[in-house]
């Protein structure tokens, strides 16, 4: 059943594991720190303008909407969307209140540090909890769900260009480390998965819902 739905989802799940197989080995081979700066000084003004608002893509309230539309549009489906944001959002606060409560993030990290970080003036930067991504967390879970859910399975590869785009975003704007933006992503996606999974046939039942 898992092997059938990875297969039938390939196009999410291929250019997803090549994705952390690069950011892994990049982080075996650089420091965290290292990567922050490789980032951070690529910036550009255009950039400063649009990841803000990109970011808002992996907020809790953004799902929270999806959620409910997708309910006013199929109630199961909606359910399904609910159980996902449920999971990745319970998941995330576990670890970042309780086994990883009060990591700093780069703006704490590095305030002694010599480098001349770039950060976008009048942004509220946080300080602490930086590990996994909330934010990262949740476009994973609501953008692979996307991909599980949609009938077009070419476009795997957009929703997880989207999900990986707001991941990016978090990094861009100072907001977490490489590896909290990493582990956010796995958590958002497994979450998806396993609430798809159990909920698929539940789903199914409902007439409205074509997977053909």
């Amino acid at each position: 059943m898992l092997l059938h739905f990875i297969r039938k989802n390939w196009l999410f799940f291929l250019p997803y594991a090549i994705l952390l197989v690069v950011v892994g080995l990049l982080q075996l081979m650089y420091s965290q720190e290292q990567l922050m700066q490789w980032v951070n000084i690529r910036n550009s003004l255009l950039a400063d303008r649009v990841f803000p608002y990109i970011t808002y893509l992996g907020d809790g309230a953004t799902f929270v909407i999806v959620c409910v539309l997708l309910a006013i549009f199929n109630w199961r489906i909606g359910a399904m969307a609910f159980g996902s944001f449920l999971l990745s959002s319970l998941t995330s606060e576990f670890l970042k209140k309780v086994v990883f409560n009060g990591s700093p993030r780069p703006l704490k990290y590095f305030e002694h540090s010599t480098f001349q970080y770039h950060l976008i003036e009048g942004l509220d930067i946080h300080s602490y909890n930086s590990f996994p991504s909330g934010h990262t967390i949740s476009a994973f879970a609501m953008f692979s769900l996307f991909s599980f859910l949609y009938t077009r399975k070419e476009l795997g590869w957009f929703f997880l260009f989207l999900a990986a785009l707001t991941g990016f975003s978090r990094i861009y704007l100072f907001q977490h480390f490489v590896e909290d933006v990493y582990a956010g992503s796995v958590i958002g996606t497994v979450s998806s998965v396993i609430i798809y999974l159990l909920m698929r046939q539940w789903v199914m039942k409902e007439p409205k819902f074509n997977n053909n």
